[in-house]
């Protein structure tokens, strides 16, 4: 699927929710925390959460016109658009307390050299960092932010 100037994938998808929406890979230790990391910095409780592998990622995924079988990407659903790699990781970024909006500014750098950064650390991120044998269970905190 062809993507625009913007990185967006897909706009006029039948999502409806009142905050964005990050779609990580729910085994991946280095996708938990920056779900984590997200959570703690999202100073407006903005982003909402769902696995990858979950119904409910599955769905969106769908929706939004991406291989339901990739896993290798973070998703970021925002008013109907999609984005992923490292345009989605930038564009949380842009939401979260200071100085997290400052690193937006790596959006100037072409999406082919980020992309490529991006794809060498998610091949590379169960051996870096390990993944569980099941998808993340959110804290009671964190439960009230995923979609499951």
């Amino acid at each position: 699927m062809e993507e625009s100037n913007q990185d967006t994938i897909k706009n006029g998808s039948s999502i409806t929710c009142p905050s964005s929406i990050v779609l990580i890979d729910g085994i991946c230790n280095l996708c938990q925390g920056a779900t984590k990391f997200i959570v703690r910095h999202d100073h407006g409780g903005k982003f909402h959460f769902a696995s990858l592998q979950s119904h409910t990622g599955q769905t969106l995924l769908a929706e939004g016109g991406l291989p339901t079988d990739v896993i290798n990407t973070i998703v970021l659903i925002q008013d109907g658009n999609y984005y992923t790699k490292s345009t989605a990781a930038l564009r949380i970024s842009r939401h979260l307390k200071f100085p997290w909006p400052l690193v937006y500014g790596l959006i100037i750098v072409p999406r082919a050299i980020r992309d490529a950064i991006y794809h060498y650390v998610a091949l590379n991120r169960y051996r870096w960092f390990g993944k569980s044998d099941q998808c993340m269970l959110p804290s009671p905190e964190l439960k009230e932010r995923f979609l499951e």
